[in-house]
Order: C-alpha cells, then structure tokens, then sequence
C-alpha cells in the first residue's frame, strides 16, 4: 500500500490563488498517472485534473485555463495550482494516484475560498 500525503489546503478569496502538493509514500512506485479530485458539500467526489506519466495533461472543463497539474517524476510528488477560484470551489481536494494495481488516495485538503 503506498501512501499519498497532502499538503495542507487553505482559505483564499475569490479571485484568489492557491497551490496543492501531494507526495507519495514510495517515492519509487510506478503510478501511471496522477490527479486531484474533489468533493464539495452534499455532493459525489467529482474529477479536477490528472497528468500522465507521458505527461499528458485533462482536466474538467470547470477548470480549464485556471487550473494547472504538474508532475515530479522524482519522488512521485504530483501539484495542483489553482488560479482565479471561486466560493463554489470550496471542497476537500484528494490526490489520486493509478498503478496497475490499482488506486491510492490522499487523506484530503480542505480548500476554503470566501466571496
């Protein structure tokens, strides 16, 4: 089991920025891909970004042009940078990672942004 740990989220205004991190326990583990979902208030996790190991990049069409995932093949550490955000993007954001045995998730980060 591999671990992907977070790092703390934060409290932003709208128009605000904010940047996420996440690394992974074994910095040698093969995660094809990795990425960030998030869950706000009374609903279903849904999808923000994920990146490749080709680094190919997707992401929701919510976020795009704001949003930007990067990966560090090094240590398995994959970033979420967030521009312009919004007070309905207040959610707990969870790293993922896929490897071919299967999917680890982060513990979450609150992101709070305030109108």
């Amino acid at each position: 089991q591999v671990n992907l740990v977070e790092s703390v989220g934060g409290l932003v205004q709208a128009g605000g920025s904010l940047r996420l991190s996440c690394a992974a326990s074994d910095s040698t583990f093969n995660f094809v891909a990795m990425g960030w979902y998030r869950q706000r208030p009374g609903s279903q996790r849904e999808f923000v970004a994920t990146i490749m190991v080709n680094g190919l990049t997707d992401y929701a069409d919510s976020v795009k042009g704001r949003f930007t995932i990067s990966r560090a093949r090094a240590g398995n550490r994959v970033n979420l940078q967030m521009n312009e955000l919004k007070p309905e993007e207040t959610a707990v954001y969870y790293c993922e990672g896929t490897s071919a045995w299967g999917t680890s998730w982060g513990q979450g980060a609150q992101v709070t942004v305030s109108s």
